[in-house]
């Protein structure tokens, strides 16, 4: 008679198949299994092939990430936090280009990307709460989000894009005053006396209107406010004053929203003959409300935007624009996160002046 087996001689088919098993069978080392999946370039193209036939033949599914998590520490995954919806970072131009720029970082060095969305601060929230990343890319975040909060109370690495200074945390950005002051000086040097300014949000908080002391007095994000800043350096120094009602702020970074500022804008008396406007969507939206209104560009009135994204050097007439290096932003900051993101980390990339078409001399 058969002796029974004892429940705990379990055949080996009845239990999972191990790393060790894998290499007992091969008899070569764990290390040698390991690196088949995790560090394939250490090893020989047909002792690879050879390690993972085998493992499969004998059943074994490879390393198991919540185990190497545990025994790392890391997660080998970036966490990229923006103030937009999730929509936004796959239609927005600018969104777009940074974000190609952390994915490539993040491609060429084996890390994952987890993108999370702060327009829904509750959901957001959990998300941080919960994901497993190592540390965080924060993106255009109101400084007074509980998001931004929560993110630095987790004690992982940050990188700011698009902050200025902020002592103590890694930062990437532009200089968005001077890079403004250049764009004013430049329409100023043409011969423009009369201004207008389309403006992205100074606060999340829905607000649409002109922008005086009093909204500024509440500016949670710190590119409207550098940029306006901008404009104004080059205008004060010409003697030009930028009363309130000659700067419409608008919460949607698109070309209808600028569409409805630039109406208000242009039916002005006297009419602006040039229009500032902070990114480049709403420079595009403001051409076409010129054109509906019966004005030519640049002879009626000259449009200057921001970014350059692919969209500026394509629209007709083609837009003048201050570019803005937006994948090596991306690439930059994803660079300082995986390198640790030591606090002491400030990378201030270069801007430059497109001409193009939408600028003239005021008639």
């Amino acid at each position: 008679m058969v002796q029974q087996k004892s429940r705990n001689q379990a055949s080996p088919a009845a239990r999972s198949v191990t790393l060790k098993d894998v290499a007992s069978a091969l008899g070569v080392s764990r290390t040698t299994v390991s690196n088949a999946y995790n560090r394939p370039d250490q090893l020989s193209d047909e002792l690879r092939d050879k390690v993972i036939l085998k493992a499969k033949a004998m059943g074994y599914r490879g390393p198991n990430p919540v185990a190497r998590q545990l025994r790392t520490g890391r997660t080998a995954t970036v966490g990229l936090v923006f103030s937009g919806g999730l929509t936004f970072a796959f239609e927005d131009p600018a969104a777009i280009a940074f974000l190609q720029g952390v994915a490539a970082v993040c491609e060429r060095n084996g890390t994952g990307l987890t993108i999370v969305p702060a327009e829904q601060e509750s959901a957001a929230e959990i998300m941080v709460r919960q994901a497993a990343v190592d540390g965080y890319i924060i993106y255009c975040l109101p400084r007074t989000s509980p998001i931004f909060s929560r993110i630095l109370d987790t004690g992982l690495p940050v990188v700011l894009a698009d902050y200025g200074d902020f002592p103590g945390i890694a930062t990437v950005g532009i200089d968005d005053r001077g890079a403004c002051r250049e764009a004013t000086q430049y329409l100023l040097d043409l011969g423009h006396r009369r201004f207008g300014v389309i403006a992205l949000e100074f606060s999340a908080d829905g607000y649409t209107g002109p922008v005086g002391v009093e909204r500024r007095a509440l500016a949670t994000f710190d590119t409207a406010e550098a940029r306006l800043r901008g404009y104004e350096d080059a205008l004060v120094r010409a003697g030009i004053t930028l009363t309130s009602d000659a700067v419409e702020e608008r919460p949607e970074n698109s070309e209808t929203a600028a569409y409805e500022a630039a109406r208000v804008l242009l039916s002005r008396n006297p009419r602006p003959t040039a229009l500032l406007c902070m990114s480049d969507r709403h420079a595009v939206g403001a051409i076409h409300a010129a054109d509906t209104l019966g004005l030519k560009v640049p002879d009626d009135v000259s449009i200057v935007g921001f970014d350059d994204v692919p969209m500026a050097a394509h629209v007709r007439p083609s837009l003048t624009t201050v570019h803005q290096p937006l994948a090596e932003k991306g690439q930059v900051a994803a660079e300082l996160l995986l390198a640790g993101a030591h606090p002491d980390s400030r990378r201030l990339l270069p801007t430059r002046l497109v001409v193009r078409e939408t600028t003239a001399p005021p008639a």
